[in-house]
Parts: structure tokens; sequence; C-alpha cells
């Protein structure tokens, strides 16, 4: 891990009593704090010393936060899970948090697995009727997370999901889409650019759905750096892209954000059938992987 990511660590594990879970490989290195919503904090290229995970300024402060608490009030760094909803809203007589309920619970974590090299982190959601699942294995370039979610209800339930990376940009940066993607986006042609494709300032976000093929990469042709996003369209048929230069609070990161829906709001993505929906008591699995390259 880098000397930051390190510290961190040794800090959190110290003074707050929080485990930093580490996964390594020849290619690449992953830390986790599962008490924090299992967020990943850093996705680092060895070859190259690349840190993918974004985190505000200079300086990575990682703290507990409760649920409902707004997410702009967060640590905001590295990768957090989105579930049942991104935006807040009401669904099914629930008050539903922003982003959310997973990412400011604490997730836990099965031994077992870990021993035998897996981080499999799970939880009972506190609002909605579910339990997410989460399993981490790191192979060589690659980072597989595995997900199972199941109903715990005897009727059944809607929700949306999303892989929420917040990640750092470098110049020279730029997304690489299938070209059946680029056609769902209906002439956003700031995609082009990842590190221009808004005014310094804005914001935008934007949703190209139904996919044919689940595939995002950013790559750097100076540097060589990659980092791709593989998942089966199948069983998540969109892809969010987000970009703040500056326009939400301040920050300047990009998110590639494969999700089984849109928009952001349960109850909007519910009432035109553009969500997941799990019958009573079932459960479904789902996988997404990320590879570094150079």
């Amino acid at each position: 891990m880098s000397t930051e990511v390190r510290t961190l660590a040794r800090e959190l594990i110290q003074k707050q009593g929080l485990a930093v879970y580490m996964l390594r490989s020849r290619e690449l290195e992953l830390a986790v704090v599962p008490e924090l919503g299992a967020r990943i904090i850093s996705l680092r290229n060895i070859r190259t010393g690349r840190e993918w995970m974004w985190h505000p300024e200079k300086s990575l402060k990682l703290f507990r936060n409760r649920l409902g608490d707004d997410f702009c009030c967060s640590t905001l760094a590295g990768t957090d899970e989105c579930l049942p909803t991104i935006a807040a809203c009401s669904w099914n007589g629930r008050t539903l948090p922003d982003h959310g309920e997973v990412w400011s619970a604490a997730w836990k974590v099965d031994e077992s697995a870990w021993q035998a090299g897996a981080l499999k982190t799970w939880l009972e959601l506190p609002i909605s009727p579910f339990e997410f699942e989460r399993t981490i294995q790191v192979k060589g370039s690659k980072v597989r997370m595995s997900y199972l979610l199941t109903n715990l209800s005897r009727t059944e339930e809607k929700f949306l999901w999303a892989l929420h990376p917040l990640l750092q940009l470098r110049p020279g940066d730029r997304l690489n889409l299938p070209p059946q993607t680029r056609a769902l986006l209906k002439g956003d042609t700031w995609i082009d650019g990842v590190d221009a494709f808004v005014p310094q300032g804005g914001c935008a976000k934007t949703f190209a759905r139904p996919l044919s093929r689940g595939f995002a990469e950013i790559a750097n042709a100076k540097s060589g750096d990659r980092l791709i996003f593989d998942w089966d369209p199948a069983e998540n048929n969109t892809l969010g892209l987000w970009l703040t230069r500056g326009g939400w609070n301040g920050h300047h990161h990009f998110a590639i954000e494969p999700t089984n829906g849109a928009p952001d709001a349960l109850s909007e993505a519910a009432q035109h059938e553009q969500c997941g929906r799990l019958t009573a008591l079932g459960s479904t699995r789902w996988s997404v992987t990320l590879q570094v390259a150079s």
C-alpha cells in the first residue's frame, strides 16, 4: 500500500479500533475498511505506483457515519456501495437515505473466508428487508467482486444497486467505451475527454441503458495506466457516469458506476420498471471485475 494508506491503517487500528483488510498480488494492492461501509480506500497499481481511489484534498481521513447522514458529509474516500437507492427518496413507506443504507453501516467479516484468501463481508440493511453480501478476491491484475442480495420479506421487493467508485483523474486520462454504449449517450460529447468533459466549476451525470456489453475503461497514453471495469449486462444493464470539476462541494473526481437501473431515486426507477426486483424470500447474484493494467 502507499505510505499514506499504511500509516492510516495503523492509526485506525490503534486509535479507533477499525480493522483495515489488505489484499495484494504482484500487480495490485487493495485496502478495505469493513466497519466503514466495506469501503475500498485504496486500489494501487504496483508496477506504476498509480493510486486509483480518490479522497478529498491532500489527506485521507476516515470516520464513522450514522444512518441518515448526508453523503457529502462522509469520508467520501474510494469505493462504496449504494443500495437500495442512490438518491434519497421515500419508497413503500420507508425513508431511504442519500446514497442508500449500506455505506454508513458496519459490515461483518466472514473470518473463515478471510483465512482462505477472500474478503467476504455482509450485513442486514437497517431499513429495507435485505441481506447483502460482497466477496472480494484478488488474482493477478484483477479484483473480482461477487455479490449476493437476499430478500428477507414475504413480499416482492424492488431495489437499485450501484457500485460507487470515486476515482482520481490525471491529465491525459481518456474514457473508452464500446461503440454500442456511446450510441446510447445521445450526443453527450463530454464523454470523450474524461479530464475535460465539463467546464471548471461544473459537474454532470449521465446514464447509458440498456447495455449490450458491460465494459468501461480509463486509459492514459502517457503513463500507460489503465483501469478496466467488466461486468455482465444481463445482470446490470445500466452504466452511470459522473464527473465533478469543482461543481459538487468543490471536489474533483470521476465515477464509473455499473448499476441495475436509473435514475438515481428508487421511487422514480421503480415507477418506470427500471430497477431490480426480488421475489418473496428470493435472492440474486452478480459480479463486477476491476483490472489494473499498464
